[in-house]
């Protein structure tokens, strides 16, 4: 793990290095870099794989007190980390709320980005999203101290895999889970950043149909949405209304899996993502 100094504070980072395509791949909220790491590994032979753990709730190192927490202040931490990085000809890979920040990214303009994964992930008016979002972004009201005190409680599995926790979002990833709520156990820091975030969300629900859909039209590289067949908290309508309005993009919906793909399964996330990257390098 490395870190790097962005407009929110230290970002950690995992970047397998070598000279393949680079893939860029973000997580969502209160969730780490972990997300994706059995898609890495079947990534990383071939490819540049970089891996930020966002201040979303579930990172170790607290963001600074004065940064934006908000959709879009998250997403130019992610056009930081691009910069600081210095890549170029990025393949940029979102699932759950990292989607939402894919989405804003290429919205700004992103020279750095040539390829676009959206998968399974908040769009149009679905923030936050579904019952799961909703739920998690009322417990955002609460006082930090008293937001602990909510999350202490998803140390049971049995709460854990409620529709309104982790229920709707990963029929087999429960180990990750029950990692991904210790920071804010843990650190009062990472629970005053968790509710800022998720305060700010919640503040701004109309942020991808103002900033992100509008723009999205004008992203001339070649996109690929991957959407849960049935997915219960991101509408698979929004996986094809992206798909139509992208210019250059294929949709593929994944079965035997809830929103988050790289989870559930991440052999097939990491085969579509690498045969896309490779067919848009031929192309190239």
């Amino acid at each position: 793990m490395e870190t790097i100094q962005t407009s929110a504070g230290p970002i950690a980072y995992t970047d397998t290095g070598g000279t393949g395509p680079t893939i860029v791949l973000l997580h969502g909220m209160l969730m780490d870099g972990s997300l994706w790491d059995d898609t890495v590994g079947a990534l990383a032979r071939g490819h540049r794989c970089i891996v930020p753990t966002l201040p979303m709730g579930a990172h170790q190192v607290p963001a600074r007190p004065a940064a934006d927490l908000s959709l879009p202040g998250l997403a130019r931490v992610v056009t930081d980390l691009l910069a600081a990085l210095d890549l170029h000809d990025v393949t940029l890979v979102g699932n759950d709320t990292g989607g939402a920040l894919a989405q804003l990214v290429v919205a700004a303009g992103a020279p750095r980005v040539s390829r676009l994964v959206l998968a399974s992930c908040e769009a149009f008016d679905n923030v936050p999203p579904g019952l799961t979002g909703r739920t998690l972004a009322l417990t955002g009201l609460l006082p930090p101290r008293l937001f602990g005190l909510f999350m202490e409680q998803m140390r049971l599995r049995a709460l854990r895999r409620l529709p309104i926790a982790f229920g709707w979002l990963t029929r087999r990833g429960d180990a990750h889970t029950a990692r991904w709520i210790r920071p804010v156990l843990r650190d009062q820091a990472i629970r005053r950043d968790a509710t800022r975030m998720l305060r700010a969300i919640r503040a701004d629900r109309e942020v991808l149909n103002r900033e992100a859909v509008p723009r999205l039209s004008a992203f001339d590289g070649p996109a690929l949405i991957l959407w849960a067949r049935g997915d219960r908290v991101m509408p698979p309508a929004h996986g094809r209304r992206l798909a139509s309005l992208l210019p250059h993009a294929r949709l593929v919906e994944v079965d035997d899996t809830a929103t988050l793909i790289p989870l559930d399964q991440p052999d097939v996330f990491a085969a579509a993502v690498a045969e896309f990257v490779r067919a848009e390098e031929l192309i190239g």
